[in-house]
């Protein structure tokens, strides 16, 4: 009697825990550790992404832009790019100073980043010029971006009283636990305006200076020191605070005529607002029953709040809300509080509706197969999913990973593929168990287990070799999508490992408590596996008709592929997510008054406001709107002058509305011609769905030369205002402003003992005004600055300023206009430098129906060219690299193109990988060379189900799509490797080549089947997810092609290999 073969892996770990009392405790263990782990995981919206930046200002006042780029930019930009893992130093020359973006590699640690930097910075002073101040350095990061914004409005509350109230949210939510800041934008606060009248100060031979000089020295309370009183030490101190306004005004400046000089003789106090350049404003829109023209805006105060790095923002929001909600009772009764932004809510929401997804995919892989084995085998899969899962959401824990939307869709896209192996044991016990040949319902459960062990372990190793390179993706995208391939590599193996340990003892238990009807010795056949035999035999059998299928399927191949080219099938890096706001970015012509912006954004508002989805738009004028992770990268929070203005879109809830993609799209015409009609540039700014950029297309134009650089640069704009689907073309290069300049005469000054820099100062207090100090008022939250400034009426034209008196050395009084002499000139334009060199930017946005950057290269390339030799420009262009030769003018594409070139470049290189790994994993398992093609030939077969399913949908193939293509792939190899391994099981038990192949493809297609229905059910339920649904559509129908197609195509050409091998040996 022969021996019975040992057990493999597998079969050992199914035999040592089938009867063992840990099996069931580490069932439990694992649903408690997951249970935990999802308790503990931060909740959040978007995932961690560590990309250190950092601000950096250099103020060098009166200097020009050209000599701050001399100067500064050229010493600073070099010593910047010395740091370990600095990837890009931006740098901008403008008149007064310099400014600096620092972009770290992304993955840096951010402390390491800091302590970099500010070593660099502090070890350089030596090397700034004089003149330039010492430098500040602001750190920049995801975490900054706040995550709950509350608009304060109110009937008859004025600015000043909703940023008093705003004032008091903040001190009540400062204290909330990872609380990191909190900020208020908009409103006016109080101050002590002290208006100087030129005339009186001249007539009392009083300046500006003397008055600022006057006033400092007024407002100080010092300690004095102490007295013996009776043995005790008494401090004692010096009060000469100012408190109120009339404090200040009866500050005595000195004497004149014999009577004493007070600041109100000379001056108007008021006790008032600030007189900062900034609007935030309301308008309801038309999803809360307001017209377009009927209802005026209210003036508004914005609270913003961000946390503290690795906090849950559901907790975090939730906490300080609550504080709001109990701080009410101190609030004016008018006082409207309206949450204008709660990540954490959305974060929350969304993660509840991913795992009730991941719920629903569960539920709907055990019904498959509930109806394709029974009832048994369902609660078989239904155990070991849920333990696989939390195994997984405990490694993303331990990892330090929040729950994100990335996190939780890799647990989604993890069930279609790691219930596999639970279904391959499953069935083959189902399988053994039908053919009732009276083993111990234990010993036939090992043995089934042990049958498909080895082949499961290899497809499980095969399916984490095709996900797993995909973590090393680099650049933004990466630790974006990071995520998937870890969870779905770890899920994989906990798998397998659930499959052969606590599959089979489920079975045995489930089967104790629920006998089974009598089974079937053997089960016949249905008609479709008779049909295959005949289909298969046919094709064995007749070398025509094996050419005529390989034939066959290969042309579907090539026309599923020219689906591409032909523009049918659209590249794109990620589709734009359905949000619940848009932002409108209004730039004025420089220079622009607060006025005028105004009217322009209130324009803008109406049409805004009139859409059916608006609930509210909300528009900052002269102030930054709270700012989003697009929004951090392209500095929105520094647009505060005048001739600049945000508007936030506000939209209703989904699912009760349009996507907000088709919405913002639809606004963009209104829009570009209410800014056309008032010489300004708007952009329409979406969240965008993965890693933010400039724009979508960013055009930089460099060269040695600014003014050709410029020049090509305004004709490139032009060029695309021209070109269809190019939208919001905006340039870096700024218009000419009107300077005017005072220019000191130096020796007249000197004669008279007027210093050259008291004149400027002079100037600066009239026009700019300057804050002297605090105003010590008790029962104000934020501080009330003393300003001292010219009246608003004679700050119109120059008169006023030029009669400025300036005191001589004999004590009498000389104007400004005097000692200097007026020249009109144009400002200087700011200087742009990238990695050391001089560059202009060009931006635009693509519409259409493409919307993606690769076609718009295709379009625009030859059009360039030709503009260029129009223009008779010597034009080296670039597509993925800055240009090597400075000294030539060169072109080079960046945005959303860079980052799709390096996200497919780098997934490219990850499905080689894939498939060196899968055919070394195959080569060692099967020890040939040739097997492993056969096994991995189906792999390009999915492209026939996945790019006409991307047609047919109408959807982008994406980043996303290319994941599931690749993801996909260890499937099929999966599949494959089954049906290889079970025809080498056949003939070793004797069986005819032709039958083993046959036998094959009709016995193990059920497992198949099974696996592919298991893919759909669990990626169906992100099917129409905007950004995931590329990823959902490649598993998908990938899976059913592939399954399909490889049941006949892997055996064939199996066959083929064998009988060649065989002739070749002589059988």
């Amino acid at each position: 009697m022969t021996a019975p073969a040992p057990l493999g892996p597998a079969g050992r770990l199914a035999q040592s825990f089938i009867r063992s009392k840990m099996t069931a405790l580490i069932v439990l263990g694992a649903i408690a550790l997951g249970a935990l782990a999802t308790a503990r995981l931060p909740r959040e919206e978007e995932p961690q992404i560590n990309v250190p930046m950092f601000d950096i200002m250099v103020p060098m006042p009166g200097s020009s832009a050209r000599e701050v780029e001399e100067r500064v930019v050229a010493v600073g930009e070099r010593r910047l790019m010395e740091i370990p893992g600095v990837e890009y130093v931006y740098a901008t020359a403008q008149t007064n100073g310099a400014f600096f973006i620092v972009r770290f590699k992304v993955g840096t640690d951010p402390d390491d980043a800091m302590t970099r930097v500010y070593t660099k910075t502090f070890a350089n002073l030596d090397m700034l010029p004089p003149g330039a101040g010492q430098p500040l350095i602001k750190p920049r990061s995801i975490d900054d971006v706040p995550v709950l914004a509350l608009t304060l409005t109110g009937e008859g509350l004025s600015p000043l009283e909703l940023r008093r109230a705003a004032a008091k949210l903040r001190r009540v939510v400062t204290t909330v636990e990872n609380v990191a800041d909190v900020e208020i934008i908009g409103g006016r606060r109080r101050r002590l305006s002290v208006f100087f009248d030129p005339e009186a100060l001249a007539r009392r031979r009083l300046s500006p200076l003397d008055l600022a000089g006057l006033l400092k020295a007024s407002n100080r309370r010092l300690p004095a020191g102490t007295v013996d009183a009776g043995g005790r030490a008494v401090k004692v101190e010096t009060d000469a605070f100012i408190r109120t306004a009339d404090d200040l005004r009866g500050v005595v400046l000195g004497v004149s005529d014999g009577r004493p000089v007070l600041v109100s003789d000379v001056a108007k106090v008021i006790d008032g607002t600030d007189e900062d350049e900034r609007e935030v404003a309301v308008f309801d829109g038309a999803a809360l029953g307001a017209s377009s023209t009927g209802m005026a805006p209210q003036a508004a105060v914005t609270v913003q709040v961000s946390k503290r790095r690795g906090a849950n923002a559901t907790t975090v929001t939730r906490a300080a809300l609550a504080r709001v909600e109990n701080a009410r009772k101190a609030l004016p009764a008018a006082l409207i509080v309206t949450v204008t932004r709660d990540y954490g809510a959305t974060a929350k929401h969304k993660s509840d509706e991913l795992l009730f997804h991941m719920l629903l995919a569960t539920l709907s892989v055990t019904l498959l197969v509930a109806l394709a084995l029974g009832l048994r085998e369902a609660l078989v899969v239904l155990i070991a999913v849920p333990v696989t899962l939390a195994l997984t959401l405990l490694v993303y824990w331990l990892m330090g990973y929040t729950l994100n939307r990335i996190t939780l869709f890799a647990l989604i896209f993890s069930i279609g593929i790691l219930v596999d192996d639970a279904i391959v044991v499953v069935e083959n016990i189902h399988r053994h168990f039908a053919m009732g040949d009276g083993r111990p319902l234990w010993k036939l459960a090992v043995d089934a287990t042990d049958e498909v062990g080895n082949p499961t372990l290899l497809a499980t190793w095969a399916v984490i070799a095709a996900i797993l390179p995909m973590a090393f993706v680099g650049g933004l995208m990466g630790p974006y999508m990071r995520p998937i391939p870890i969870g779905a590599s770890f899920a994989m193996l906990f798998s397998a490992f659930i499959a052969f340990v606590v599959s089979p003892w489920a079975f045995v238990k489930i089967l104790a408590f629920w006998k089974p009807a009598p089974a079937k010795a053997h089960s016949e056949e249905g008609a479709l596996d008779r049909l295959y035999r005949r289909v298969m035999g046919r094709l064995l059998d007749d070398r025509k008709a094996r050419g005529w299928y390989l034939a066959a399927t290969a042309l579907m191949l090539l026309a599923a592929a020219a689906l591409v080219p032909f523009k049918a099938v659209i590249i794109k890096m990620l589709p734009f997510d359905d949000k619940d706001d848009f932002q409108v970015v209004l730039n004025m012509p420089e220079g622009s008054s607060l006025a005028a912006t105004r009217t322009a954004a209130e324009e803008l508002a109406t049409v805004l406001r009139a859409l059916p989805e608006t609930q509210r738009v909300i528009s900052y004028l002269g102030v930054g709107a709270p700012y989003n992770f697009n929004g951090l990268v392209r500095h929105y929070f520094l647009r505060t002058n005048p001739d600049q203005a945000d508007l936030v879109v506000q939209l209703t809830p989904k699912g009760k509305r349009r996507q907000s993609h088709a919405i913002a799209r639809g606004v963009r015409p209104a829009a570009t011609e209410i800014a056309r009609k008032h010489g300004a540039r708007v952009q329409v700014a979406e969240v965008p769905p993965g890693p933010p950029v400039l724009s979508t297309l960013v055009f930089e134009v460099y060269g040695p030369d600014a003014a050709k650089r410029d020049d090509f640069a305004r004709r490139l704009k032009a060029l695309l205002e021209m070109t269809p689907d190019i939208t919001d073309v905006d340039t870096y290069v700024p218009s000419p402003e009107p300077l005017s300049r005072l220019v000191a005469d130096r020796e007249k000054a000197t004669l008279n003992g007027i210093a050259p820099v008291a004149v400027a100062a002079a100037v600066r207090i009239g026009l700019a005004g300057e804050t002297l100090d605090l105003a010590h008022m008790d029962n104000e939250l934020e501080p009330v600055e003393i300003t001292l400034r010219l009246p608003a009426d004679k700050r119109r034209t120059l008169d006023a300023v030029r009669a400025l008196p300036l005191i001589t050395r004999g004590g009498t009084p000389m104007t400004v206009g005097a000692l200097t002499r007026l020249t009109n000139v144009e400002s200087d334009a700011p200087l742009y430098h990238k990695n050391l060199r001089p560059v202009s930017y060009v931006i635009a946005e693509v519409g259409g129906r493409t919307e993606s950057p690769v076609y718009a290269l295709l379009d625009l390339k030859p059009r360039i060219e030709a503009l260029a030799k129009d223009a008779g420009i010597d034009l080296e262009t670039w597509y993925t690299r800055l240009p090597d030769d400075a000294s030539k003018l060169a072109l080079k594409w960046d945005g959303e193109w860079q980052i799709t070139y390096e996200v497919f470049l780098d997934m490219g290189i990850a499905f080689a990988l894939v498939l060196l790994l899968i055919y070394g994993l195959v080569v060692a398992w099967f020890e040939s060379f040739t097997i492993p093609l056969v096994i991995m030939a189906p792999i390009p077969l999915t492209l026939v189900g996945i790019l006409p399913a991307h047609w047919a949908m109408g959807a982008f193939f994406t980043a996303t799509s290319m994941i599931g293509f690749i993801a996909g792939a260890g499937i099929v190899v999966r599949n494959s490797i089954i049906l290889v391994d079970f025809i080498a099981l056949r003939r070793r038990e004797g069986m005819s080549l032709r039958d083993a192949v046959i036998d094959a493809g009709a016995v193990r297609f059920r497992p198949m089947l099974l696996t592919a229905a298991a893919v759909v059910a669990g990626a169906g339920v992100i099917l129409f997810d905007p950004i995931f649904q590329g990823l959902a559509i490649a598993l998908m129908a990938g899976e059913v092609a592939s399954t399909l197609l490889s049941r006949i195509a892997v055996p064939v050409l199996y066959f083929m290999l064998e009988s060649r091998r065989g002739r070749a040996g002589g059988e």
